[in-house]
């Protein structure tokens, strides 16, 4: 994990635990590395509840409870989908505030109203209303993958300060 990812992952597990917060994670097209971000740090036992790994739209709906009409109707990289995976990443955990991402990583899978590096990030406290931002990040599936990454941790810090 390079510098940057290292920082931010350190901010959000030093945030988390100083608010006594549990963190959650659903992931989509990082497959986990949000996860492995803020589990490298040590000590992060303690704030990191749990992940979810969702790469499937089945698994989207069998771990997350995402509705799959929702998925046909929208598709897995939407607005819709990724508020739904938020969601449920907190209602089946024990977490406080969680991240979800679901994107096209590239390099490929894009089409002109879904390019290659468009990718959704949720982020939601428990009790509170979901955020979600529509991203289209540029490069390569490693650079894609890491932008979202970097993306998602400061929104989980964001949430972890006061309430966000």
């Amino acid at each position: 994990m390079d510098a940057d990812l290292t920082a931010a992952a350190s901010a959000v597990l030093d945030r988390a635990r100083a608010e006594g917060l549990k963190i959650a994670a659903a992931e989509s097209c990082t497959g986990g590395l949000i996860a492995a971000g803020l589990t490298e740090i040590p000590g992060s036992s303690n704030v990191f509840e749990r992940g979810f790994v969702t790469y499937s739209n089945e698994a989207k709906t069998e771990l997350l409870g995402v509705p799959a009409d929702l998925i046909a109707e929208y598709g897995a990289v939407s607005e819709a989908v990724a508020r739904a995976m938020v969601e449920g990443a907190l209602a089946r955990s024990r977490a406080d505030i969680a991240v979800a991402v679901t994107g096209i990583a590239g390099p490929g899978g894009g089409s002109a109203e879904k390019p290659v590096g468009l990718v959704f990030v949720g982020a939601a406290r428990r009790g509170e209303p979901a955020i979600v931002e529509r991203h289209v990040f540029a490069g390569d599936r490693a650079e894609v993958r890491r932008a979202t990454v970097l993306r998602a941790l400061n929104l989980l810090l964001k949430l972890a300060v006061a309430g966000g």
